[in-house]
């Protein structure tokens, strides 16, 4: 994957080359249209011909059955109703139809789950598959949640695009929507994003949405599923910013944003390539669709996803048969949907919003009941100092399980010395806590206060003996360099929620680096230590060279020539 990466990075590619365009015609017309994939033996994606009185001992079965497809989904899962175990669509009556949703929706209750009906097509005279959406919220937590970047060139609309998507208010024209989302007096002065904001969308477990104002203010309205939006800065003096955020958030998806009026630019193609290189699922959202046509757009985006350097499926969202089945493919199949919507008139929010209720989780309970049982790891990205609360600091849990109390080491400190602290509090989604899980966002409130926390340092458990390092050794891939890279050559790193200054100090065998090359190389932090884990995944750099990597070793600071 890494050489299909150097396509977008060059600086001097400034048209990209024209590839084979993937349209709706082409899936609608594709020839095994009455036929899905076979069934997937481990996913949330179930296949089932029908659900005709299955005896106690069969019911059983089936309960046991979509548990295990409930966890494989992070809490959701999919069913397929009249589909054969090969993907043939055969299709039911409507009274077989009928009665399979009945036992399934019984099935569901004995979980504790609901169902939710997607979508049904016709496959011949009398016979219907229908598409059903399973949802339970796993007994530890309030909510499914799900994290979206939003990302995008200057002036493309996103804070504007989140402010109608969370508040629930189209825009006047003006940039009113976004102003709630800003969070320096410079940001509403200039409408540009300079930060990291924070916004949720909910939604109950009939799809509803729940904007902030009626999660906050009405208890009764449950909410099932949560979007927490990351609206990242476009300006490219900020990108070092929105690398830190999909670096150290992990965000489960990103949602790309082009204007229909500048269309696609070098920002645009940096952020594609960020997001591919990080892995992170992408979605592209076309807006200001309202201040003229946008099919040009359209087209240089199909060209930009088709070209040798990412080759994803572009997938123009029509209506909502084509939502269902960006949702279902987008991580089995490369598919990339892409929406086109207007802020001011309303236009395609339907859609972008029934695709985010259906959006699947990040990782599957299994995977994240895993994590909880390992040694707590939060990754400090912000720090307030608030009256009468005092240090407050706001990341990523990775690993383990934090609850008020909970006794931790603050690290590493610009000698590499560690410090014990206590969790006094727990705040999720603007709300007190008493626990937070593995891979979710917080806030908490330390005891004592420490004046010299800085973004970049971890809170961990005692029992993991962490240990700083100022070296650390990593295998690297160069994506794009003008020249060659040679001993000394000093870029920005980031690996995880780290962003910092290091020096190349060698290459192993051999003497400099040229694009596409890679080698194993020692790295040397310029400033002060860090705690970073052998395998962590590694992006540096510095102007328009770029590379990634992943460290394969580190050297405890008190052993370096430095410590």
């Amino acid at each position: 994957m890494d050489s299909l990466l150097l396509g977008l990075f060059d600086p001097n590619d400034n048209c990209l080359p024209m590839g084979p365009k993937c349209s709706n015609d082409m899936l609608d017309n594709c020839p095994n249209e009455g036929q899905l994939p076979p069934e997937p033996q481990l996913g949330n994606i179930e296949y089932k011909l029908k659900l005709l009185n299955p005896s106690r001992t069969r019911f059983q079965h089936l309960v046991t059955q979509l548990k295990w497809r409930l966890r494989e989904g992070g809490g959701e899962a999919i069913y397929e109703i009249g589909v054969e175990d090969s993907g043939l669509l055969a299709g039911l009556p409507s009274y077989e139809m009928d009665a399979s949703l009945k036992t399934l929706s019984l099935m569901a209750a004995e979980l504790g789950a609901t169902t939710t009906i997607l979508r049904e097509r016709q496959v011949s005279t009398g016979r219907k598959v229908t598409e059903v959406l399973v949802r339970k919220v796993p007994a530890d937590q309030h909510t499914i949640e799900v994290r979206v970047a939003v990302m995008g060139s200057a002036d493309a609309g996103k804070s504007t695009l989140v402010g109608v998507l969370t508040q629930g208010e189209l825009d006047n024209g003006r940039g009113r929507a976004r102003l709630n989302t800003f969070r320096h007096l410079h940001e509403v002065q200039s409408g540009r994003t300079s930060s990291i904001s924070h916004a949720t969308l909910g939604f109950d477990s009939q799809g509803k949405v729940l904007n902030c104002f009626d999660m906050e203010c009405n208890e009764e309205m449950h909410c099932t599923k949560l979007i927490s939006l990351l609206d990242l800065a476009g300006h490219r003096k900020y990108l070092r910013t929105t690398v830190q955020a999909l670096s150290g958030y992990r965000p489960h998806h990103a949602m790309l944003v082009v204007s229909s009026q500048a269309g696609v630019v070098g920002m645009t193609r940096e952020h594609v390539a960020i997001s591919a290189a990080l892995e992170v699922p992408l979605f592209i959202v076309v807006t200001k669709t309202d201040l003229g046509p946008h099919s040009d757009v359209v087209n240089h985006i199909t060209q930009m996803l088709t070209n040798p350097g990412i080759r994803k499926v572009p997938l123009l969202i029509r209506n909502e048969d084509d939502v269902i089945t960006a949702s279902s493919n987008q991580l089995r199949e490369n598919i990339v949907p892409i929406f086109c919507v207007s802020s001011v008139t309303g236009e395609g929010l339907d859609l972008l919003i029934r695709f985010l209720h259906v959006l699947p989780p990040g990782i599957s309970t299994k995977e994240k009941e895993r994590l909880d049982q390992e040694f707590a790891e939060f990754q400090i990205d912000e720090i307030f100092r608030v009256a009468d609360v005092g240090t407050v600091v706001g990341g990523l849990l990775t690993k383990g399980v934090i609850t008020e109390g909970t006794e931790l080491l603050v690290c590493p400190f610009d000698d590499g010395t560690f410090s014990p602290v206590k969790v006094n509090s727990v705040h999720r989604n603007k709300a007190p806590c008493r626990m937070v899980h593995s891979t979710q966002s917080a806030s908490l409130a330390l005891d004592p206060p420490f004046p010299s926390l800085r973004s970049g340092m971890v809170l961990i458990s005692p029992e993991e003996k962490p240990i700083s390092c100022l070296f650390f050794q990593a295998t690297v891939c160069v994506l794009y360099h003008s020249t060659s890279i040679h001993r000394g050559f000093q870029t920005t790193v980031h690996i995880g929620n780290i962003r910092q200054t290091a020096v190349l100090e060698g290459i192993m065998a051999q003497t400099s680096m040229h694009t596409n090359d890679r080698a194993s190389v020692l790295f040397r932090f310029l400033r002060h230590p860090e705690y970073i884990r052998v395998g962590a995944r590694l992006l540096f750099r510095e102007g328009m060279t770029k590379g990634i990597g992943k460290v394969t070793q580190t050297f405890p600071f008190a052993d370096s020539p430095a410590g």
